[in-house]
């Protein structure tokens, strides 16, 4: 597995993957990497520093430099070469392992295969997994075994795009397995002196911890509902501090750290209210949580959030101000909120990575040879279908 720390969905899309891997037990050797670990400093500041820099201080930028670079095969050539000079010690790893599968959750490594498969130097599969509910043109490669998607739309997107059907599975966004297994409520918030019996919302700031956190908790603070609060903060240690802070002497709210225990506050509260990342929307749904979206990072957390809205699993609140209001009105409809439930639940894929891990390995054992997606064919097609 190769992914690639800009952000962490997709280091923990590949944690998922390689323990799906481990647990099938047909593969001799199983290794995930992060790619930016073996690239140069400036490339790995380029792609990840520069990333969470923006998520923080400017998304209103980030989201136009994703729907400007959402064209098909654009300036790609350019962008390869980049990626080939700045990433020589992955090369290197890709040559030394000599791997038959690489399972890539993140564009960058994935061109960078894909590049090695075209020039004869890589003899193994390439299998490609969007971390979101689109896929952005930057996902795009021209050679390749398969492509996992989380929706059906997404493949059909794909397939407009001419990429071959029988080479686009919508197998859902791979999580842990750990998301799809029931757990004791009483036991999980109980644990962490909070009533089992009074509905939860879990506020989550994401594993690094950005996004408008204290504003948030300050308005849940104003909730006239008696529902109770568990607040994870990431791997932000000021954050976290100033947080418990703001809520210290409220009867009701828990403050987290980074916890490894996700899984467990999922499947025993009520609502999430956070930003819709793939992961974090994607482990949600395995568990069957409605969720309240809040400032999303504009490009695929919007996108991500019409789907999750549009399939009626989500709620979206534009103004900070109006927050207490629409979580109060959700928190007491019972009704609404056991239907939103039920949707996330059909909408989830728990067993993605087990999908994944079944397909690659057949796909591998049967030879697949790569689709050489050449030029003409899918320019046409993008030309036709991309700018609608």
């Amino acid at each position: 597995m190769l992914s690639a720390s800009a952000g962490t969905g997709h280091v923990r899309c590949g944690d998922a993957l390689r323990e799906a891997f481990v647990r099938d037990g047909r593969v001799a050797e199983v290794r995930h990497e992060d790619a930016l670990e073996h690239c140069t400093r400036l490339f790995r500041e380029l792609y990840s520093d520069l990333y969470t820099r923006l998520v923080r201080s400017a998304p209103t930028l980030l989201g136009l430099a994703y729907h400007v670079s959402d064209e098909p095969w654009r300036n790609e050539a350019l962008r390869l070469r980049f990626d080939r000079l700045n990433t020589q010690p992955l090369v290197r790893l890709l040559r030394d392992f000599a791997p038959d599968v690489v399972v890539c959750t993140h564009f960058m490594p994935a061109g960078l295969v894909a590049g090695l498969l075209a020039r004869g130097e890589f003899a193994g599969t390439l299998s490609i997994v969007v971390t979101d509910f689109d896929c952005h043109a930057m996902w795009l490669t021209r050679v390749f075994h398969r492509y996992f998607v989380a929706l059906g739309e997404t493949r059909a997107h794909l397939e407009a795009l001419g990429f071959p059907a029988d080479r686009i599975t919508a197998s859902g966004i791979p999580v842990s397995a750990a998301f799809g297994h029931e757990v004791d409520r009483s036991s999980v918030l109980g644990s962490m002196g909070l009533d089992p019996g009074r509905r939860t919302v879990l506020a989550s700031a994401g594993a690094l911890g950005v996004g408008p956190m204290e504003l948030l908790v300050e308005r849940l603070c104003e909730l006239e509902d008696s529902a109770q609060v568990v607040v994870v903060c990431g791997r932000s240690e000021p954050l976290r501090s100033r947080i418990a802070e703001m809520v210290r002497g409220r009867p009701g709210f828990r403050v987290l750290g980074y916890s490894t225990r996700i899984h467990e506050l999922m499947r025993s509260c009520d609502v999430l209210v956070g930003k819709p990342g793939g992961m974090t929307s994607s482990e949600a749904l395995a568990c069957g949580l409605p969720m309240v979206v809040v400032a999303p990072i504009p490009g695929q957390e919007e996108r991500n959030s019409d789907h999750l809205l549009e399939e009626g699993v989500a709620i979206r609140c534009n103004e900070m101000t109006s927050l207490p209001y629409k979580l109060g009105m959700l928190l007491k409809d019972p009704d609404r909120l056991a239907a939103m439930a039920a949707r996330a639940l059909r909408m989830g894929r728990p067993e993605a990575a087990r999908c994944v891990v079944q397909q690659v390995l057949e796909d591998a054992d049967g030879g697949l040879l790569p689709e050489m997606f050449g030029r003409g064919k899918c320019e046409e097609s993008a030309l036709a279908t991309a700018r609608g």
